[in-house]
């Protein structure tokens, strides 16, 4: 099948250069353009891609708002919103999350990461950044240790075989899943089941959620910064 991409923008240069790179490809075609946030939902509709490559600031309705629009519109359910950003903040991350995307990248991709992230984004598998992966960590770390839902984690963890817990720490300091099935000796279909399981288990939406969790929990514990 071939992957059908729309691009939302305000830089036309930029999206000229994605459109380029996409249509080289024998898997994949740009089937159209926006730039802002109201003109990506109307092409959106119109068009039925199965990715909305996002930008986060654009003028009128940013991307955020409009990835909201998108993911919340029953009509879409099929389209996944994978965003492209120079601004990697925690505040934009969650908010992106929250919104329904799937997938969050740096605007410093490279052209072979980029075209890997928007074949795994329109296979339905979430797909975090290195950076937006720390900031949502970061996030959660943030949060005052008696926040009502953190008492009830480690208990939750309890609910893990000793596989899944062993996956979730080895995906919380930043392993993919070939890399952990490396170290585990197992396939990586494995691996994803119990990554899956873990997720259902412990009621993460996504795998950022997951290693969210596997801080807040204390099963991985944050570096200590240098005195």
């Amino acid at each position: 099948m071939t992957i059908r991409v729309l691009l939302a923008d305000d830089q036309a240069l930029l999206r000229g250069a994605f459109r380029i790179l996409i249509d080289t490809e024998d898997d994949m075609e740009v089937v159209a353009e926006a730039s802002d946030g109201r003109e990506a939902v109307e092409r959106t509709k119109a068009t039925r891609p199965d990715v909305v490559l996002m930008d986060v600031r654009m003028p009128g309705t940013d991307g955020l708002s409009a990835t909201a629009a998108i993911c919340g519109d029953p009509d879409l359910a099929d389209t996944r919103v994978l965003i492209l950003t120079t601004f990697e903040t925690d505040e934009h991350v969650a908010r992106a999350l929250r919104a329904g995307a799937v997938g969050f990248l740096g605007k410093d991709v490279q052209p072979p990461e980029l075209l890997s992230a928007l074949r795994r984004v329109a296979a339905g598998h979430p797909l975090l950044s290195a950076v937006a992966t720390r900031a949502v960590i970061d996030g959660f770390l943030a949060q005052p240790e008696a926040a009502p839902d953190q008492a009830a984690l480690p208990g939750r963890l309890a609910s893990l075989t000793a596989r899944e817990r062993e996956v979730m720490a080895m995906a919380a300091i930043g392993l993919g899943n070939e890399e952990i099935a490396a170290r585990m000796h197992v396939s990586p279909f494995t691996v994803r089941t119990h990554v899956h399981r873990a997720m259902a288990k412990l009621d993460a939406r996504d795998r950022a959620q997951l290693v969210a969790i596997a801080y807040q929990s204390g099963l991985v514990r944050a570096p200590r910064p240098p005195e």
